[in-house]
Parts: C-alpha cells; sequence; structure tokens
C-alpha cells in the first residue's frame, strides 16, 4: 500500500507532476511536496478494490475492476519504493543502508497486519501479506540500472507463470514450510514471483523521473502497446488466458500494461505543465489523491467493514445485502469524506502515521549513537 512514497525527498524534485513549493500541508489542491499523480492512481485503486468486492454478481462475467486494481496497487508500490530511494537520482551508497531496513520493516509490519486481516471472515483475499513478500523480493534490485529491471521484469513475466503451472499440475506431498513458499511465490492469490514485475514496471518509472513529459508520454504509449499486445494474444491465440487472476504471462503483460498507461495519463493530467487544467483536474480529484495517500489505512477499514457485514449477514439470515451497491456507494463515500476531512485537517494517515514511525527509529537510535558524547558538567 502507500510506503509513504508518495512524497519527493529532495529539493531538486519539486517540479514533477504536481506538487507544490510552499503549501500547508494537505491544501487541495496540492499536498506538500506529495505526488499528486501518484495519490490520485492509489485512490482509483482503492475505489476499484470497493467495486471489485462489493457489487453484485449475478453470473461470473468478469468485469474491468476484477484483478486490474490490485495490479495497479503493485505498480505503485513500485513506484512509491523508487520513490522513497531517491526518485531519479538513487540514494548514494551511503544513506541506502537506513533506507533498505526501513523497508524491510515496513514490510514485517505489512506481513502481520494482513495475516490478522486474513483471519476475518470478510470473504476478500487480502493482499497485505504477499505486498510483504513483493518487497523483500525487490529490495536487493533496487538500485540496479533501469535496463536490468526491464531484463528482470520480462524474465519473470515468461518464467513465474510457466514455474507455477508446473507446480500446480504437480502431485506430490511437500513439506509445510515448502507450501507456504510456494503459496506466497507461485500458487496463492497475489502470487510474488508472478507480480513482481508489476513492482519492477513502477520502479522503472520513478527511476525515469515521473515529472518529465517524455517519461509520461512513454508510460501512455509502452502501456497501451503492452495492454494491446496482452489482452490481443489472450483473444487471437487459443488456450490463452489474460483473465483476472489467471497468473498468465497475458495477464502480467495486459494488466501492467493497463496500469502503467493509467498512471501515466493521470501523471500528465495533474502535472503542473497542464497550467489551468491541470489546476482543475487536481482539485477535482484532490479527495480521491486524499483516499490513496492512506491507502493503507482505507484498505485495512475497508477490510474490517466487510467482516462486520459478513456476519451480519450469515446472523440475519442474509437479511443484509452482501455484497450490494448500497455497500459499495456507503464504503466509498465515507473513505472518501474520512480521508479527505483527516488529510485536510491532520495530514498523514493514522497507519501511515505508525508505519513511518516504526521505520523511522531504527535509523533515530543509530544516529544517536553515533554522535559523540556531551560533554559532562
Amino acid at each position: 500500500m502507500n510506503l509513504e512514497g508518495g512524497r519527493i525527498p529532495t529539493r531538486s524534485s519539486r517540479a514533477i507532476a504536481g506538487t507544490s513549493k510552499r503549501s500547508p500541508r494537505g491544501s487541495a489542491p496540492y499536498d506538500g511536496s506529495r505526488v499528486v499523480g501518484i495519490d490520485v492512481a492509489r485512490g482509483f485503486a482503492i475505489i476499484g478494490m470497493f467495486a471489485a468486492h462489493a457489487i453484485p454478481r449475478p453470473d461470473e462475467a468478469e468485469l474491468l475492476v476484477d484483478g486490474r486494481p490490485s495490479i495497479l496497487f503493485a505498480t505503485l508500490a513500485g513506484v512509491s519504493l523508487g520513490i522513497m530511494t531517491g526518485s531519479a537520482r538513487p540514494l548514494e551508497r551511503g544513506r541506502r543502508g537506513d533506507r533498505v531496513v526501513g523497508i524491510l520493516i515496513r514490510a514485517a509490519i505489512l506481513f502481520v497486519l494482513g495475516v490478522m486481516l486474513s483471519a476475518l471472515d470478510s470473504e476478500v483475499a487480502v493482499i497485505l501479506d504477499f505486498y510483504a513478500v513483493m518487497f523483500v523480493l525487490v529490495t536487493p534490485v533496487l538500485f540496479f540500472p533501469r535496463w536490468a529491471l526491464g531484463a528482470l521484469a520480462a524474465v519473470f513475466a515468461v518464467a513465474a507463470p510457466a514455474l507455477a503451472a508446473v507446480i500446480s499440475d504437480a502431485d506430490r506431498d511437500a513439506p509445510a514450510l515448502i507450501e507456504v513458499a510456494e503459496y506466497y511465490l507461485l500458487t496463492g492469490n497475489y502470487p510474488a514471483l508472478i507480480w513482481l514485475p508489476f513492482l519492477l514496471l513502477g520502479l522503472i518509472a520513478a527511476r525515469s523521473g515521473l515529472g518529465r513529459v517524455r517519461t509520461q508520454v512513454w508510460m501512455m504509449a509502452a502501456g497501451t502497446a503492452a495492454a494491446v499486445l496482452g489482452y490481443g494474444t489472450a483473444a487471437a491465440l487459443p488456450g490463452v488466458s489474460a483473465a483476472a487472476h489467471s497468473g498468465s504471462t497475458a495477464e502480467v503483460v495486459g494488466s501492467g500494461g493497463f496500469a502503467v498507461a493509467f498512471i501515466g495519463v493521470l501523471l500528465w493530467l495533474t502535472s503542473p505543465e497542464r497550467a489551468g487544467f491541470g489546476a482543475a483536474v487536481r482539485w477535482v480529484t484532490w479527495p480521491i489523491g486524499a483516499t490513496g495517500s492512506m491507502a493503507l489505512t482505507i484498505y485495512t477499514l475497508q477490510i474490517i467493514t466487510l467482516a462486520v457485514f459478513v456476519d451480519l449477514r450469515d446472523s440475519t439470515d442474509g437479511a443484509i445485502d452482501y455484497p450490494g451497491w448500497p455497500l459499495l456507494i456507503g464504503m466509498t463515500i465515507a473513505s472518501v469524506l474520512f480521508a479527505s476531512l483527516w488529510r485536510y485537517l491532520l495530514g498523514k494517515g493514522p497507519l501511515e502515521r505508525m508505519l513511518a514511525a516504526a521505520t523511522r527509529a531504527p535509523a533515530a537510535a543509530r544516529q544517536e549513537q553515533e554522535q559523540p558524547g556531551k560533554p559532562g558538567p
């Protein structure tokens, strides 16, 4: 979810899409030094997940919101990791250690939170613990050059689905630890190795300079081409599927391309270079961006809310409608209002504050130890 990766770490990066030099925390249309387009994309992903979880399904037909919001989140996670580690100018070697440790601590917290939310009967496949595994996997390559990240993304897009198919078809009894590893890496609801290309693509985008028009145009063009390739291949070739959660190469290419193009469009639309039009877009989408700026909080509240509705439905013999349109509309309005008010009045979301504090503590302790002792009286 939000890794505090919408915030630009360096002063020279303030020209990036949708940031401001001087603005009060949470004020519209800017949000301090955060990248508005990234927060808006994350907000749309949150709302897309609401729709995927709550829209009534009279049949099994796939909707546009199936699978793609989660893939958009994963791609944005890669963008966030890139921003946290220096954006287009990666951190110097001496500053990388604390940041990597912070990312690993965040991953540990997300994993525990994901397991706890999965224990609730929300009838939703929770993604947080899978995200945590993805963060750990991508950490060793955070500072690789873009061409190497692209090569890795291509390899995993082809090899990981093939390996998952082999393991799924295998008839064997594996030790429990191996089964857990296979579940998180290849066969679970959000298999980390299959989803790793999304994070790598997001990382490449961040390393390319999100505020550059050239980067935004390339994201739109390359993302659209990949979406056409992935979905087109599935439509043209028998036996090839790009269905949501299929974990196929076609889905990785198609849905990954859709996510990249979508982010590129929002970065372009909210860029200060769009002048008055861009300012209008930033004003209109500010509530969605506020929701995206505290995605972890809103996602957690969503799972808890759905678990409550499942319990109410079951305890009233179906008198409570779940899933249903009233639930979707109510959750969306409540989330946007809560996030907008909290962001405007208090800034960072509650769980985001906790995550930031937990990851700052080790670096602060190390710096305190490295400072020379104070002279005695």
